[in-house]
């Protein structure tokens, strides 16, 4: 008999330890998937702000910048 207690204990065992793993990886692609939508979300916001700062610097803009004098253009 006591043979059975132990393999009943063993089986039980690894059934706990299986369904930890279950719920860790479901934890971890759950954190996972969240990570990613925030990640997304922020770049939306992101790109929204870096629009909105160019067009404020395009307002006084009525004609296009000369392009900067490069150093070859000084040496003698």
């Amino acid at each position: 008999m006591p043979k059975s207690r132990s393999t009943f204990g063993k089986r039980q065992k690894e059934q706990a330890r299986q369904q930890r793993q279950r719920e860790k990886a479901l934890r971890r692609s759950e954190r996972k998937q969240t990570k990613s939508e925030v990640s997304h979300d922020d770049m939306h916001e992101l790109r929204k702000h870096a629009e909105e700062q160019a067009a404020l610097f395009r307002i006084g803009d009525a004609e296009p910048t000369a392009e900067p004098e490069s150093p070859r253009d000084f040496e003698d």
